[in-house]
């Protein structure tokens, strides 16, 4: 299953990760060598997608349990 985001929801979901501290960002040259910007998570980020993982993987078991007790 492919995931597409349009542009519209993409650049400012970054630009809000980027605010907060979670990204960083810097302009660069792209492999087909137009100018790009390029993300990382910062030490703050990392930490971040840490604890959503682990709250995603607790929602999905939870989720899991519902599921085999309603069959």
């Amino acid at each position: 299953m492919l995931c597409k985001v349009q542009q519209g929801s993409l650049y400012p979901a970054l630009h809000r990760l980027e605010n907060r501290g979670w990204l960083t960002a810097k302009w660069g040259q792209s492999e087909s060598g137009r100018e790009a910007k390029f993300y990382s998570l910062t030490k703050q980020g990392k930490k971040q997608l840490e604890a959503e993982t682990e709250n995603w993987v607790r929602l999905a078991e939870a989720i899991g349990l519902i599921m085999q007790t309603s069959r």
